[in-house]
């Protein structure tokens, strides 16, 4: 259902031939580079946080990891993920198909910049057998993003 959702929101953009759904499971950062054949990196993964009881989406590289001192210099609390269990329940999305697209109003999306250094990445489509394939600029376009943020580690400009 969540792919249908997310295919038609692209669909209302002209888009829809950038979703991709697969056989393979996509569900983590590794399976999903490697169904698709790219690094690791490209893989857009998208947190979903809890802040002050709402929802806020950071979409990161996949090869990067929230670092919590810097997230909190940002948003002003320590980092709270959404359970797994609850995630359907608050965002919309299960884990593993969690994406920036076709979520609750109001919902804050940003982007980390350590996606910036791709020209293209893939973010889930809404479910753990999904992708999109997105245009940096796409991606902010599509995802309503609110601009970048410096929130992980673990990555390096190249």
């Amino acid at each position: 259902m969540s792919f249908e959702k997310v295919k038609s929101y692209f669909a209302t953009l002209g888009m829809e031939d950038r979703c991709i759904s697969f056989t393979e499971p996509t569900a983590t950062v590794a399976e999903a580079a490697a169904v698709l054949g790219v690094e690791e990196g490209r893989i857009a993964k998208t947190m979903s946080f809890l802040l002050e009881g709402k929802p806020l989406i950071v979409v990161v590289a996949g090869d990067a990891r929230v670092d919590n001192h810097k997230y909190k210099t940002v948003f002003h609390k320590k980092p709270s993920m959404i359970p797994g269990a609850k995630c359907e329940e608050i965002i919309g999305h299960k884990p593993g198909g969690v994406c920036p697209f076709c979520l609750p109003e109001g919902t804050p999306v940003y982007l980390d910049v350590s996606l910036m250094r791709f020209s293209e990445v893939y973010p889930a489509a809404g479910t753990d057998h999904s992708a999109v394939r997105l245009s940096l600029k796409e991606l902010e376009k599509c995802a309503h993003s609110r601009g970048y943020v410096d929130i992980c580690k673990g990555w390096e400009m190249k």
